[in-house]
């Protein structure tokens, strides 16, 4: 027989779910959200956290769970500065110390609780996560974005996603794949390029939507450049220019997520549009919330392919699938202690993808898909059926 015939079939290593949650700047939100003098709670790191403002305008967060007999903080109140247990009242403050036990003379001296340290950035709160407990990072900060709080962009249109059966994995393999824009989002990635460097991640895309499509990014005349960088393990800047039906719009998009568990992580994305000349806030909001719209169907069209695929330690790929095996090695670097981060995790690295035999092979399938729907269309109209073709979500 051939060694043909006697070759293996490759295995699929679906592998475990790390033990650690990833080192790193995470997004709990819009800062705003948390700033009614109410306590918030947000599950995260495979427990909850409990969030509030105090009378400084601060935002503080701090383990959900009382130190004293467990009580539930997020079900508490905020009295002055303090998230006080509704169990038996301990007062705790943003400094994770107890400060006060009303029905007590003193407060232990070992009476601390965590606490996670807050930065507010772009309007949202960020706190730092690190199972070695180190400071924060002050230098890998997600950037501030120029014009938003200035006013030269609309407010954020902000949603938040649970996810389960998935690791957050799998929303950081989208970097590098450049093949499911076409499968999954419905658009021709027509350049294709990858950046690693130190804590940052980069995706440099251009493409346009499929017309025998209709939503994601579905539709003839939908134009984007994208760049998008991750900052850290958890928190997404993407800089968009679309060009709809010659309508050019400037558009930020956040894609962050924090993990819940092993297995589940919340994915936030929120959205704002850089305010066109000549056309008012409202009319202005109302593109950002359609843009919104869009890209959030874009989302759910990962979480289906998520909710139903199997992780894969070991992909088995080809050429155009791009560095996903060199993207992976970078995130590990947040998965493991800091004085274990190896030049290989850090150093940059740069792939581009060769677009050329894909978009060839997708243009013949779609020009059929087009003739085959005309063929079909035609038949309907002779019939006397009519169907509308579905119009792509847009702000104009």
């Amino acid at each position: 027989m051939s060694e043909t015939t006697h070759a293996k079939a490759r295995s699929l290593d679906q592998g475990t779910p790390p033990e650690r949650f990833a080192r790193g700047w995470h997004c709990l939100g819009l800062a705003d959200s948390f700033r009614d003098g109410k306590p918030h709670g947000i599950e995260a790191f495979g427990g909850k956290v409990v969030v509030w403002e105090d009378s400084k305008g601060e935002i503080n967060v701090l383990d959900g769970y009382c130190r004293h007999m467990g009580g539930d903080l997020t079900q508490g109140e905020v009295k002055g500065d303090e998230i006080a247990c509704p169990f038996h009242d301990w007062r705790w403050g943003g400094d994770g110390k107890c400060k006060q036990i009303p029905y007590a003379r003193r407060v232990p001296l070992r009476a601390r609780t965590q606490r996670y340290p807050v930065q507010i950035r772009n309007g949202q709160v960020l706190i730092w996560h690190d199972v070695e407990g180190s400071e924060p990072d002050l230098d890998i900060l997600p950037p501030v974005l120029p014009g938003v709080a200035e006013g030269e962009y609309t407010d954020w249109s902000w949603e938040v996603v649970p996810i389960t059966d998935s690791h957050c994995r799998e929303l950081i393999d989208n970097v590098v794949d450049m093949a499911h824009f076409y499968y999954v989002h419905f658009s021709f990635p027509t350049s294709f390029r990858n950046v690693f460097e130190g804590t940052e991640a980069t995706q440099y895309m251009e493409s346009k939507g499929r017309p025998d499509k209709s939503g994601g990014y579905g539709s003839a005349e939908l134009f984007l450049k994208s760049e998008a960088t991750y900052y850290g393990p958890a928190y997404m800047i993407n800089w968009l220019d679309v060009d709809y039906k010659g309508f050019e719009t400037e558009v930020i998009l956040i894609n962050c997520h924090i993990p819940t568990g092993p297995d589940s992580f919340t994915l936030q994305y929120g959205i704002t549009v850089k305010k066109p000349e000549g056309i008012d806030d409202d009319t202005a909001q109302y593109i950002a919330k359609k843009y919104a719209q869009m890209f959030g169907e874009g989302f759910l069209q990962d979480v289906h392919i998520w909710k139903n695929k199997v992780p894969v330690q070991n992909p088995l790929l080809c050429e155009e699938d791009g560095p996903v095996y060199q993207l992976r090695r970078w995130y590990e670097q947040f998965y493991v202690d800091k004085a274990d981060v190896v030049p290989e995790m850090v150093d940059r690295f740069e792939f581009e993808v060769d677009t050329t035999r894909a978009n060839e092979f997708w243009q013949e399938e779609v020009a059929e898909n087009l003739r085959r729907k005309a063929d079909e269309d035609g038949e309907s109209h002779s019939s006397g059926d009519s169907t509308e073709t579905p119009q792509m979500m847009s702000g104009t």
